[in-house]
């Protein structure tokens, strides 16, 4: 492929994702308009909102394996179509049954999108240098798009229906399909082997459980069905694991993990998530219900954190043609923790020089830091192996995701709730309704008095402030020791292969 060629096939790699890094966030925006359009009751809301990430977790693994067997370019075609049928009905449903199918059909086209992007990388680009700055234009992409949904969802919002969150990707799936048959090129693995379906069904039935008591966890709390749901996730995926030991040709090649480098670099992944996500669920409420804007208006406050993001993704690669990567990636996260340690200055009244200071940090540090580790897995997997290394990469990010959302969301709310103190003139039952969450207490402030919801919207907004000082305060740590992990793990000497016992050992060098 000529130097054009390459440089156009990332423009159309990079679509997909982007698109839907956008759609994990740009959702909560919808929620109210779609909610009185539809009226779904609480346990059907909690599955539109959930079903998609849900799949998308679940059949990530599969798909990765699935894309090195039938062709990398194939199922990202197919799932492109799927995408952009599925954002269609979503777009028009007329019952909340509608929308549940097709956010599950959405979750399930993602799973080919993901893992099928990052791993036709490594085949438009065999150049090492050119490769990392590939890998940091999609990773700019997604954690861009991550940050820039609430924008996104802002302006459609404020001109066009609910709907309209999702009609837009549809003509985005449909340039993608022309360009993917125009401008990549095919590529799989040359003897697949037979297909093991037991261990598809093994690796579905074990994460979907885990990721249900994930998010079970952050909206309700632990109760016998979250402990249920984890001891039946986690004992199908014991088993998985051991079914993947005995298969010649097994579905996860969990001998990838036999490289420290490679599980220093999916570990750094899946925390960088964790800390990330966790912002960006209170950072707009944090916004839009104590310093009182609106979505657009949050949405644009947002954007020096999506911009700085996509500045430190395009600069880890000039960084690391300098530096070591252990340094670029533990440097990157250092600037993060500092970033969420600023954030812990933010009051109730909004300083927007250190919102502005914190969300500059933050982006720059995790966009470099999230470049390099997915050059990183890329590089140490086998070429042959390509798909489902780039699957466990996204399944990093999805458990990550979960995680941040569920651990870091359940303590701020707790934090929240204990805070929480009563006011004079509210009866306890609409305080005790108000510690559910901040927007239940405006719900409530906006029936009381106007000297009385003016009090009580402050003691929320100093409560609210707290939780999510305590929230920074554990990612900026989660941050700090990705950073010495990376330092300590991403050494020169511990960049090799997989161990000399796997008939499949190659030794293959990370660092430059």
């Amino acid at each position: 492929m000529s130097r054009l060629q390459r440089w156009s096939a990332l423009a159309v790699l990079a679509l997909p994702v982007l698109l839907i890094s956008i759609d994990m966030t740009v959702l909560g925006f919808a929620v109210p308009a779609l909610s009185a359009d539809l009226g779904p009751t609480s346990s059907q809301l909690l599955w539109i909102v959930d079903i998609y990430s849900f799949l998308l977790a679940g059949l990530l693994v599969l798909m990765g394996n699935l894309g090195d067997r039938i062709g990398r370019r194939r199922l990202l075609v197919i799932g492109a179509v799927a995408f952009g049928i599925a954002s269609t009905m979503a777009a028009f449903a007329t019952t909340p049954e509608l929308l549940i199918a097709a956010r599950a059909l959405l979750g399930l086209g993602g799973a080919t999108l993901m893992p099928s992007t990052l791993a036709l990388l490594r085949t438009v680009f065999p150049d090492d240098r050119e490769r990392r700055l590939a890998i940091a234009v999609w990773a700019a992409a997604f954690s861009g798009g991550a940050a820039v949904g609430p924008i996104v969802g802002g302006v459609l919002l404020e001109h066009f229906w609910w709907g309209s969150v999702f009609l837009v990707n549809t003509p985005v799936m449909a340039l993608l399909v022309v360009g993917a048959l125009t401008l990549l090129p095919e590529s799989r693995t040359a003897r697949p082997g037979p297909f093991d379906v037991l261990s598809g069904a093994l690796s579905i039935a074990g994460i979907l459980p885990v990721v249900y008591g994930l998010k079970t966890v952050a909206k309700d709390g632990p109760d016998a069905s979250v402990v249920l749901s984890f001891a039946l996730g986690l004992t199908l995926l014991w088993i998985f694991v051991r079914r993947q030991r005995t298969l010649a040709q097994p579905l996860l090649d969990l001998w990838l993990f036999g490289n420290r480098v490679f599980s220093a670099a999916v570990a750094t992944n899946l925390l960088t998530v964790f800390a990330l996500l966790g912002v960006l669920f209170y950072l707009p409420q944090y916004l839009m219900l104590v310093l009182g804007m609106s979505p657009l208006r949050a949405g644009v406050w947002m954007l020096p954190l999506a911009c700085a993001t996509i500045v430190g993704s395009l600069a880890a690669p000039w960084l690391a043609r300098r530096l070591h990567l252990r340094w670029v990636i533990g440097g990157g996260m250092a600037v993060a923790a500092a970033g969420l340690a600023v954030g812990t200055l933010l009051g109730v009244d909004g300083d927007r020089t250190v919102l502005v200071a914190a969300g500059l940090l933050i982006g720059a540090g995790v966009g470099a830091a999230e470049a390099l580790t997915n050059d990183v897995i890329l590089t140490v997997a086998p070429p042959e192996r390509a798909g489902a290394a780039a699957a466990v990469s996204e399944t990093a990010y999805e458990f990550g995701a979960a995680m941040g959302t569920a651990v870091l969301g359940t303590v701020g709310l707790s934090v929240y709730a204990g805070r929480l103190a009563d006011v004079d003139g509210v009866s306890g039952q609409a305080v005790d309704t108000a510690r559910e969450s901040l927007g239940a207490a405006t719900e409530i402030a906006a029936g009381l008095p106007p000297g009385t919801a003016a009090t009580f919207l402050a003691e929320a907004g100093e409560a609210f402030v707290a939780g999510m000082d305590v929230v920074l305060v554990i990612a900026a740590l989660v941050a700090a020791y990705v950073a010495a992990q990376a330092v300590v793990l991403l050494r020169p000497e511990l960049s090799t292969g997989t161990p000399a016992a796997h008939p499949r050992a190659e030794r293959e060098t990370v660092a430059r």
